[in-house]
């Protein structure tokens, strides 16, 4: 994965994403921007498998398809805020993002998160629905 490429020393497209923290590379950019965001695609990744298995009874049910929501209302807010913050600009000047920061998060960073989003949201709406292949049914 890509943040784990770059949590381990890798630049490649680095500067077109995280601006001038790529030169710089602070010690809280590198754990939580790079190291943090590896893991919880990774803990994405995990939840996603779950939500396409059978419904598990109970609790453990309830609280997947309830990450699977939450999952999908942050990928969607975060997808959302940022691309109106990019295209509104508000902050004008005192924000240093430039234009190639810009048309990488809105062309082709941001698509990912709405898609992502959409797509844990729909998991989660069918996680539990099919009948578990297993089970007999007369």
């Amino acid at each position: 994965m890509l943040h784990f490429y770059w949590a381990l020393g890798g630049s490649r497209g680095l500067s077109v994403s995280a601006g001038p923290l790529a030169e710089e590379r602070p010690t809280w950019f590198v754990a939580v921007g790079l190291w943090g965001v590896g893991v919880l695609c990774l803990v994405g990744g995990v939840l996603g498998w779950l939500l396409a298995r059978p419904r598990p009874r109970g609790l453990a049910g309830q609280v997947v398809k309830a990450l699977g929501w939450c999952v999908c209302a942050v990928l969607l807010v975060r997808c959302i805020a940022i691309e109106l913050l990019l295209l509104t600009d508000p902050a004008g000047q005192e924000v240093d993002v430039s234009p190639e920061q810009r048309l990488w998060t809105l062309a082709l960073w941001n698509p990912w998160f709405l898609v992502g989003g959409l797509v844990f949201g729909l998991a989660a709406r069918e996680f539990g629905r099919a009948k578990d292949p297993s089970s007999k049914s007369t």
